[in-house]
């Protein structure tokens, strides 16, 4: 740790840290509080499920934007700016445009045609065990996933504000956001989960337009200036290039790899949202399918302004705080943006503690509304397709489903907080990309394929989905992101012979292929009545929950 960084730690969790610790504290209780009142309004599956479908547009919007930007994008991409400047920004493109596919293909047609989980549209003209299963296990899949980022974001900032350095501090701190996820999801169900996500948008949005307008006032708002001294400070600025900061090609174009990885991640940042089970899930609240599209274009707004506004945290961090400060508390750049918060207000004042407390609360409330979201997906999954519909065969009661959803968060929260600690030193934008990666893989082209292809069958939507899942998950396990890099999750040793970083540039298109493979070869015959029957209630809403 540099003198700088070791200095700005420790006048904020030494002489502020009561400030911390009742900023924290204060999130907590409130959000504490919030589950406590939505678990006694929980009176069945549909509220635990759906929030009891009762959110407006509007507020689902609000849910889902707090869904949707989550450690990723307030730490991971901020991050990934500082570093590698234009090159890092095409993360917040990717994620922006994403919204398009979600909004123009699944949103509507999800929200007439299911219940509660995407099993629900899978299952409907297919045969329900198989297919509720493979769904079932792919939701619970890209949910840890997705899971690990936000696992290793809540390490690497609560670390950062109190000074905890040890490897087994970091694990401590990852056990105990599983914990209050566990709490969240066990006890509030969907309607907790949601006023949390919309309490914490709020938050986020505040934040991150403070700090912005803090950064754009001390360059009298000039972009330019800002840009430019963001080169200037920039590794390669201070090597004499500053222009390769604002330019393509500082991480990604360098070769011919790495174009391909460029090329892959872009393919899983825009078809990945459209597959994420937390998002999906999110189309079950509202009452109808029109408000369903009105949520997601209140999304793609908020979620737009909060990206627009990554350029002012990612290149203030470049500017300000310096690639090397920030590398020295974090290598992969993930505490960008709370280090220019402390920057800001003054790294030995009270101000620059105050705000520093201010954000990192804010981020951990972040984390924490994602993660719940994530379990709750899930958990719904498991308890509604696997354990309802599988092992019971549709015979059991609400009741039992619940139950059941709430030892699955239990279960799910223990394999997060294991596997969060392995990744607690990874950027969390490239592990949040891995998981697009296995959405847009193993979930998407089962959506598309079941509401808009008349000869889809049941061996196609299992091909597709055990086909895609596993594609993926074996590239990235053999990839540099496990292993062969210093920035690998076990540096220490070298298995990787995948070359790229993110698999869908391979394991997208396996996942259409396969989907189209087993529905060609297979013997079944589609039910083409069940499908007229899905594309109607699909395009109109007739028929829907």
């Amino acid at each position: 740790m540099s003198p700088a960084l070791h200095l700005a730690a420790s006048n904020a969790t030494t002489e502020h840290r009561p400030l911390i610790i009742t900023l924290f504290a204060a999130f907590v209780v409130g959000t504490l509080f919030i589950t406590v009142w939505a678990g006694r309004q929980t009176k069945d599956a549909a509220d635990f499920y759906a929030g009891g479908r009762q959110f407006t547009g509007f507020q689902n919007g609000l849910a889902i934007s707090g869904d949707y930007m989550s450690a990723a994008s307030f730490l991971g991409i901020a991050g990934a700016i500082a570093l590698f400047g234009y090159d890092g920004f095409l993360y917040s493109i990717g994620f922006l445009v994403a919204w398009l596919v979600a909004l123009l293909l699944v949103a509507e047609p999800l929200r007439n045609s299911g219940r509660y989980t995407m099993g629900d549209v899978l299952a409907y003209r297919m045969r329900q065990r198989p297919v509720r299963t493979a769904a079932g296990v792919s939701t619970i899949v890209v949910s840890i996933f997705y899971l690990l980022a936000q696992m290793a974001g809540a390490g690497i900032l609560v670390s950062l504000l109190l000074g905890i350095t040890s490897d087994g501090g970091k694990i401590a701190i990852v056990a105990l956001v599983g914990l209050l996820m566990i709490v969240y999801v066990t006890i509030g169900g969907m309607k907790g989960t949601t006023w949390v996500q919309m309490v914490k948008a709020v938050l986020l949005i505040a934040g991150t337009l403070l700090i912005t307008f803090l950064v754009l006032w001390k360059f009298n708002f000039n972009i330019s200036d800002l840009l430019g001294e963001a080169a200037k400070n920039s590794e390669v600025g201070q090597k004499g290039n500053p222009d390769a900061f604002l330019e393509p090609g500082l991480k990604y174009g360098v070769d011919g790899m790495t174009k391909l990885d460029f090329i892959s991640l872009g393919i899983a940042l825009v078809l990945g949202t459209a597959g994420l089970p937390h998002i999906l899930i999110r189309f079950y609240t509202v009452p109808t399918a029109k408000a369903a599209r009105k949520s997601v274009n209140w999304a793609i707004g908020i979620i737009g302004a909060f990206y627009l506004m990554t350029i002012a945290l990612g290149f203030g961090a470049a500017a300000i705080v310096g690639p090397a400060e920030i590398k020295a508390s974090n290598p992969a750049g993930n505490t960008a943006a709370p280090l220019l918060a402390l920057h800001i207000g003054g790294v030995d004042s009270a101000w620059g503690a105050i705000l520093l407390a201010v954000i990192s609360a804010v981020a951990f409330a972040t984390i924490l509304a994602v993660v719940a979201g994530l379990t709750l997906a899930s958990s719904s999954s498991f308890a509604h397709d696997i354990y309802a519909n599988v092992i019971r065969r549709g015979q059991a009661t609400e009741k039992e489903e619940v139950r059941a959803a709430r030892w699955a968060t239990v279960f799910i929260g223990i394999v997060s907080i294991a596997l969060g600690a392995l990744a607690r030193d990874l950027n969390v934008a490239g592990l949040v990309a891995l998981a697009f990666a296995v959405a847009a893989s193993a979930n998407l082209p089962t959506i598309l394929y079941s509401l808009f292809w008349k000869r889809f069958t049941t061996q196609g939507a299992l091909w597709s989905i055990y086909g895609g899942l596993a594609s993926s998950v074996f590239l990235v396990l053999f990839s540099p992101v496990v292993s062969g890099s210093p920035s690998a999750m076990f540096p220490s040793v070298d298995f990787a012979w995948f070359p790229l970083s993110n698999p869908g540039l391979i394991s997208i298109p396996l996942g259409f292929l396969l989907g189209w493979l087993g529905s060609i070869l297979t013997k079944e015959k589609p039910d083409e009545g069940k499908y007229a029957e899905l594309e109607v209630k699909s395009l109109t809403g007739i028929g829907a929950h």
